[in-house]
């Protein structure tokens, strides 16, 4: 079985491995007195122009409908474009060097169009790119990971005091390595309590016990200190099977005891521990979803502000080049090539904002480029790239800059979609611009109420200027507030300065694009929604369907909008 690593230095270490494999149907009959005798090698471009060869199959004798028993596993990174080619020869001798045997046809596509697919035929091509005769290629993907997780809920009663009359008690859960204990999980710290009942909790089985039930678990009970120095109040071990017995009626408990303690003549324990649920379930992937049929929803809000400058002039941030870019088509070309390979209908809504726009050249913040209002979408990126640049002489740029008109037009769809309480679709709204925001407040509330929908924002600070309100919105260290004091229930937006990846589009989508997999994957987890096509399921087709078709999105926005 072959197998990839990461691409470069600069790819995210957060990999996912991907299984996949080949078979053939309908090749071309190359010999005379007997069948094709076909294999399959696997090309990966990594650095825009050259490819290198990663593994071939077993050759298959006097065979048209090759089914290839070797397998290919490649490190999967959302945040990539990572291009494969796929081309199948016949081999006529035992010489390594396949420029002598007859070519049956190729197939170019990227990793992540097969993922999407779960499983995707297509016609196989010639150099020239020719159909090859009927001859078509099938490439299966299966992720590769363990995905359970154990939903657990823990309390205690009769913890020693530490402190005075009272402990602030927080449990440390560690799994058994070659190398000793290794931090699972860490629970929150219950102040002021000897009975704590602590937050439910999930953690996943390959990081509590490798997978396995019966492997020994530590759990270590501290009383919190402000310094560090947390006291140690008592420890247990016990197996992952042993746990799940534990019910609300009936927790599973384990005696909580400290090794300085045992040499006490009436020393029983220093609390009990309670299991009161230890459920262990598969928890669903980024990738379970999208070859169940989730498709992702791609919205893009581009910012015609006056800040940004006349575009007839070099200055300008909207300025095309002769070479036909600025760094608003640098950012909608390095995010869009990724995503629309997860969109079946690669049909986007593009809509701008801060501009006087025809034919009444009133403001708008949240105006379709194509000025289609009952039709906003554009085919395919390159549609994109042709209505914005269409767009440009129409314009009046003006002002102010307001995020929360896109961003609630965005979550009205996704909260639909959430009605359905399916897994089928998740919204992804890349905002571009270069200025301060000047709605802040309401942005900040627009951003909490987008958080507990499915749904992410990917903000690209364009230019020269202070985005430190933007890194306040991607709320990293802690969940974002409104101004009501509303906590949002996740972190769903992303922001990254474009100056910051000058000269390389491949950076900026993997830094823009590397916490989105993570975010749909927790949303629908959390809501426990299921992909809506088991990939366990007996028959899925090979390519699946949008779960929105064109024209139902086109009479959601004649319903539900009106510009």
């Amino acid at each position: 079985m072959a197998t990839a690593g990461p691409p470069g230095p600069g790819a995210t270490h957060l990999a996912t491995k991907v299984e996949l494999t080949i078979s053939c149907e309908n090749l071309m009959d190359m010999d005379v007195f007997s069948k094709s005798d076909p294999l399959c090698a696997v090309y990966i471009n990594s650095s825009g122009s050259h490819w290198y060869e990663f593994g071939r199959t077993e050759m298959i004798l006097n065979c048209l409908n090759p089914k290839f028993a070797k397998k290919f596993v490649i490190d999967y990174y959302f945040e990539m474009v990572q291009k494969l080619k796929f081309c199948v020869y016949d081999i006529d001798n035992n010489t390594y060097d396949l420029s002598d045997d007859d070519f049956l046809g190729e197939l170019e596509c990227t990793l992540g169009q097969i993922v999407s697919n779960r499983q995707m035929t297509r016609p196989l091509l010639l150099r020239n790119k020719r159909p090859a005769g009927r001859g078509t290629i099938t490439i299966s993907a299966e992720e590769i990971t363990d995905n359970r997780v154990a939903n657990m809920e823990v309390s205690s009663r009769k913890l020693d005091k530490k402190y005075l009359w009272w402990s602030d008690p927080f449990l440390e859960f560690f799994k058994l390595t070659e190398t000793g204990w290794q931090l699972a999980h860490r629970t929150e710290v219950v102040y002021n309590n000897l009975n704590p009942t602590w937050r439910p909790f999930r953690v996943s089985l390959r990081s509590l016990c490798g997978g396995d039930v019966e492997k020994p678990i530590k759990v270590d009970c501290y009383d919190h200190r402000v310094n560090g120095s947390h006291a140690h109040i008592g420890t247990f071990k016990a197996s992952l099977a042993e746990m799940q017995v534990g019910t609300h009626i009936c927790p599973a408990e384990f005696e909580c005891i400290s090794p300085k303690k045992l040499k006490k003549a009436n020393y029983k324990n220093s609390g009990v521990i309670c299991i009161k649920q230890c459920q262990v379930l598969k928890e669903f992937t980024f990738l379970d979803y999208i070859m169940g049929g989730c498709q992702i929803n791609f919205t893009i809000g581009i910012d015609f502000t006056g800040s940004n400058g006349d575009p007839n002039t070099p200055q300008s941030l909207h300025h095309i080049s002769p070479e036909g870019y600025n760094e608003y088509l640098s950012a909608i070309w390095a995010v869009g090539s990724i995503i629309q390979d997860y969109d079946s209908n690669k049909m986007f809504p593009v809509f701008g904002f801060g501009a006087q726009i025809p034919p009444s050249y009133q403001v708008s913040h949240q105006f379709p480029i194509n000025f289609n209002p009952s039709n906003p979408f554009c085919a395919g990126i390159e549609g994109v790239v042709h209505a914005y640049q269409k767009c440009l002489p129409q314009l009046k740029f003006w002002g102010p800059t307001n995020f929360s008109p896109i961003i609630n037009h965005v979550a009205c769809f996704a909260r639909q979609a959430l009605y359905q309480r399916v897994a089928s679709q998740y919204f992804v709204l890349l905002i571009i611009t270069d200025g301060v925001i000047t709605d802040m407040d309401q942005t900040r509330a627009a951003i909490v109420e987008a958080s507990r929908l499915p749904m992410s924002i990917i903000i690209v600070g364009v230019g020269g200027a202070d985005f430190s309100a933007m890194e306040f919105l991607d709320s990293d260290d802690k969940l974002l507030q409104s101004p009501f004091g509303d906590v949002a229930a996740r972190d769903i937006v992303q922001f990254v300065p474009f100056r910051d990846f000058q000269g390389s589009s491949v950076a900026l989508a993997q830094s823009v694009l590397a916490e989105l997999p993570d975010q749909l994957a927790l949303f629908f987890n959390s809501h426990n929604l299921k992909p809506p096509l088991m990939p366990s399921a007996p028959e899925l087709p090979q390519c699946l369907p949008s779960v929105m078709d064109l024209s139902c999105r086109r009479q959601n926005y004649k319903v539900k909008h009106h510009y």
